[in-house]
């Protein structure tokens, strides 16, 4: 799952988040974290005054993989797929409604992109 959201910086920051829960080994979550910042740090000028934060969302199937060089390539496609779409712009804020202070509705909620069925 990806979280992108306006953080009123000049510079991007990103935060990730893989649980035992879902990679159970910690080569699988090092891999997943070293991919992701590597992604990031190519595409970090076009995500300026963005934060953006990876949580896998789902088990890390290892078992459905015969090398550690197809888990890779499945790694790299769905992060390459959740960064191009994290690139592209916001969606604007809605207009804050009556009886909200401004300082409330200046909190955008994060756009949230599912992932495609693939480890993110």
């Amino acid at each position: 799952m990806l979280y992108v959201g306006e953080n009123g910086l000049p510079q991007a920051r990103l935060g990730v988040v893989v649980g035992k829960k879902f990679a159970a080994r910690a080569a699988e979550r090092n891999l997943v974290k070293r991919m992701v910042r590597e992604l990031f740090r190519q595409r970090q000028d076009k995500l300026a005054g963005r934060d953006v934060l990876l949580r896998l969302q789902a088990k890390f199937p290892r078992a459905e993989f015969a090398s550690r060089t197809a888990i890779r390539r499945v790694c790299l496609a769905e992060l390459t797929g959740l960064f191009e779409v994290a690139v592209k712009p916001l969606a604007p804020r809605p207009a804050a409604p009556s009886g909200v202070s401004p300082a409330k509705s200046a909190e955008a909620a994060p756009t949230e992109v599912p992932p495609s069925g693939a480890p993110a």
